[in-house]
C-alpha cells in the first residue's frame, strides 16, 4: 500500500474520510441570477476567521487595565513589528464583518430564504448578527482612549432605558455605577472568551442547519429555475461553487489589506475619567442610525423618557424581525408582500439616517 492510501485509510477508519468527501463531491448550489448573494455569508465567516487570527496576535501584547491598555496599543502600533498593520486590519476587518453580516441578512429578507424549513437557519443567522454588534461595542473600548471611553459611556446609559431590567444590565455591564476599569475587565472578557463561545457554537450550528436544508431558491425564480436542465439548476459545491468563493474572499482581503495600509486604524489620546466628554461624540456607524433616531426623539413622550420609548421601540422591532419567518407563510399571500416592503422600508431607514447622523456630525 502507498503511503498515500495509507494516510486515506486511517483517516476514513477514524473520521469516516471516503463518506466525507463524497457528500463534498455531491454537494451542489442553486444557480440562478441571484446566486451572487450567496457569496456574503462565506465573506463574513472568512472575516470572522481573520478576527481571531489577528486578535490572537493582538493577545500577545495587550493588557486589560486602565493603566496600561493604551500604553499596550501604543506599543504594538509603534513598537512590534508589524503591529500597526495588524491592528489595522483588526479594527478594519470588524467593521467590514459587520458590513457583510448586514448585507447577508438583507440578501436573505429579500430572498425570502427563511422561509419553512429554514426558520432555525434565520433565527441562528439573526443570533450571530446581534454578537457580531456586541463584539464591536465591546471591543471598542479596550484600546481605553478619550472617544472609546465616553461613547462606551453613552451606549451603557442608553441600556439602561430598558424597561424593569435597565439598571441591573447597566451594572452588569460596567461593573458597578460608572465606566472604570472594572468596565474594562469586563469587556474584555466578554470580548475574548464570552463572545468567541458564543459565537463559535451558533456558527455551526448555523453551518450545520444549511448543510440539512440546502440554500433557498428564491420564489420568483423558482418556477423558471425548475424548468431548466439539471445542469443548468446547479453547480457542484467543489471546485466549482468553492472556487468562486475563494476568489470572494481574496477581493475582500484585497480591500481590507488597501484600507489597513493607506488608512492605518487611529488610536487617539489615552481617557481620562475626570475629563470633558470631546465634541461631536457619536458612535460607530453600524449604531448611528439608532443613536440618531433617540436624539430627535423628545425629552418626554407621556409619562415615558424620549430614550426609553426609543429603546423599546428598536427593541420590539429587532423581534418582530427575528420572528419573520413565522409571519411570511405565504410567499405569493398580503402578509409576504407587506413584509417585502418593511424590509425595503428598513434598509433605506438605516442607510437614510446614517448618512443623516454623518452629515450632521460634519457641520
Amino acid at each position: 500500500m502507498s503511503p498515500h492510501a495509507h494516510v486515506r485509510a486511517w483517516l476514513d477508519e477514524r473520521f469516516g474520510w471516503d463518506e466525507l468527501m463524497s457528500f463534498i463531491r455531491h454537494k451542489t448550489v442553486p444557480l440562478h441570477r441571484y446566486s451572487y448573494w450567496y457569496y456574503l455569508g462565506g465573506i463574513t465567516l472568512f472575516l470572522f476567521c481573520l478576527q481571531v487570527v489577528t486578535g490572537i496576535l493582538l493577545l500577545l501584547y495587550y493588557r486589560p487595565t486602565p493603566s496600561d491598555a493604551f500604553g499596550s496599543v501604543q506599543y504594538i502600533m509603534t513598537q512590534a513589528r508589524f503591529g500597526w498593520l495588524i491592528r489595522s486590519i483588526h479594527s478594519w476587518g470588524a467593521n467590514l464583518m459587520i458590513f457583510t453580516a448586514f448585507a447577508h441578512m438583507f440578501s436573505v429578507a429579500f430572498l425570502k430564504a427563511y422561509r419553512k424549513p429554514r426558520e432555525l437557519t434565520w433565527l441562528s443567522g439573526m443570533v450571530l448578527l446581534f454578537l457580531v454588534l456586541c463584539f464591536g461595542f465591546s471591543g471598542y473600548l479596550l484600546p481605553w482612549n478619550t472617544l472609546a471611553f465616553f461613547a462606551t459611556t453613552v451606549g451603557t446609559n442608553l441600556v439602561a432605558q430598558v424597561p424593569f431590567i435597565g439598571h441591573w444590565l447597566l451594572i452588569f455591564l460596567r461593573g458597578g455605577s460608572n465606566v472604570t476599569g472594572a468596565t474594562l475587565g469586563r469587556f474584555f472578557a466578554f470580548h475574548v472568551a464570552v463572545l468567541p463561545g458564543l459565537a463559535t457554537m451558533f456558527l455551526l450550528g448555523h453551518l450545520l442547519l444549511i448543510q440539512r436544508f440546502g440554500i433557498s431558491v428564491p420564489p420568483g425564480v423558482e418556477k423558471e429555475w425548475q424548468a431548466k436542465p439539471p445542469e443548468e439548476r446547479e453547480i457542484r459545491f467543489f471546485p466549482n461553487f468553492l472556487l468562486r468563493e475563494l476568489m470572494a474572499w481574496y477581493l475582500a482581503l484585497g480591500v481590507l489589506g488597501t484600507l489597513a495600509a493607506i488608512k492605518p486604524w487611529g488610536l487617539g489620546t489615552k481617557a481620562n475619567p475626570f475629563g470633558s466628554a470631546p465634541a461631536g461624540i457619536r458612535p460607530e456607524w453600524y449604531f448611528m442610525f439608532m443613536f440618531e433616531t433617540l436624539k430627535l426623539i423628545p425629552a418626554r413622550v407621556g409619562f415615558m423618557t424620549g430614550e426609553a420609548l426609543g429603546v423599546m421601540v428598536f427593541g420590539v422591532a429587532a423581534l418582530v424581525w427575528t420572528l419573520l419567518p413565522f409571519f411570511d407563510r405565504n410567499p405569493r399571500g398580503r402578509a409576504s408582500r407587506l413584509i417585502a416592503g418593511a424590509v425595503v422600508f428598513a434598509l433605506a431607514y438605516i442607510i437614510s439616517m446614517t448618512a443623516y447622523g454623518y452629515y450632521v456630525s460634519l457641520k
